[in-house]
């Protein structure tokens, strides 16, 4: 007789209480109500958002999924964009520019605190220059100490967190890894692996990068974790990619998009590995993200050509069913 274990590589487990977390499709048996029961994730899928209103490869996000801040950019190459814009959960509004149009820059805080920094103005070029938003207007703060672009980054505006990236050309890449307090940056501990054209999210002393460009070309899967002091290689991607982006945090991230192709790939990262979650409706790479692994928005990108695009993730919590047995 086949077993549940042997189908689904698990025990069924006897517990006191139900799980919260981390159970998706396991099956347990309460031994206090004395009923089986199961997880099931009922949601898990992007829905159309309002398009910005300059199209265009972002990188430049912050904030959450009802409330988002979009900066810089690219709408060909060149011309590199300074524009701004905030999103209120349906449409976007344009804003105060930043100061130095960039593309490739790395961002992190809210809607109404936000830093940009480093970046390339133009082709060849890679500007050092910090600019912190203030829900109004950008001002300039702090120059990085290694220039970049399409690096990971993670944090608030004043715990910020800068690592990795392209210089130029694209095979030359720094694992440079560098800390802001909200007015200057400190270099630390270099990531484990050099590239560049990645992406990645969480809080200064718990920060993810993911995906890439490594020093030999081509894409990665590679996944960095950071505690602050060190970065420790975990689990990688299940899909190698480049230029892609990522929302949430450092136990529960996502990986959206990417290249090569214009991919509409979404994994879930739940602190140990990762696993496919509903896919982008239109694939893209070079886009912006910002929100939760629940409830991310991405926007902008390249698929063929530049978008304006915005997409919304929802993702329900699990729902625990009882399973009835007669």
């Amino acid at each position: 007789m086949t077993t549940y274990k042997e189908i689904f590589g698990k025990y069924v487990l006897n517990l006191a209480s139900d799980p919260t977390s981390d159970a998706e499709g396991q099956i347990w048996y309460n031994t206090t109500s004395g009923t089986f029961k199961t997880q099931l994730n009922i949601l898990n899928s992007w829905a159309s958002g309002g398009n910005l209103n300059t199209a265009r490869a972002v990188e430049g996000g912050a904030g959450t999924q009802t409330a988002a801040l979009a900066f810089g950019g690219t709408t060909s190459l060149p011309p590199v964009s300074a524009v701004t814009e905030k999103y209120d959960g349906t449409s976007w509004t344009s804003v105060n520019n930043m100061n130095t149009a960039r593309y490739g820059l790395g961002s992190a805080g809210t809607q109404t605190a936000a830093v940009g920094f480093s970046g390339a103005p133009g082709p060849g070029t890679k500007t050092a220059v910090t600019e912190k938003y203030d829900g109004t207007s950008w001002t300039n703060s702090g120059n990085v100490n290694t220039s970049n672009f399409v690096g990971g980054s993670a944090g608030t505006q004043t715990s910020a967190l800068k690592f990795g990236g392209s210089l130029f050309p694209f095979t030359s890449n720094t694992n440079a890894t560098e800390k802001y307090n909200g007015t200057s940056w400190t270099s630390v501990n270099n990531m484990n692996n050099t590239r560049g054209l990645f992406s990645g999210c969480g809080l200064q002393t718990a920060a993810l990068g993911f995906g890439g460009y490594p020093p030999a070309g081509g894409s990665t899967t590679q996944t960095e974790s950071y505690d602050g002091t060190t970065w420790t290689n975990v689990n990688a991607l299940n899909n190698s990619r480049r230029e892609l982006s990522g929302a949430g945090t450092q136990t529960a991230a996502l990986a959206i998009g990417g290249s090569p192709g214009a991919q509409n790939v979404v994994e879930a990262y739940n602190g140990t590995s990762w696993s496919a979650t509903g896919s982008l409706g239109m694939g893209r790479y070079v886009l912006a993200a910002a929100g939760t692994q629940t409830a991310a928005l991405a926007f902008g990108g390249v698929n063929p050509s530049i978008t304006g695009a915005t997409e919304e993730f929802t993702s329900s919590l699990l729902t625990t069913k009882t399973i009835t047995t007669s």
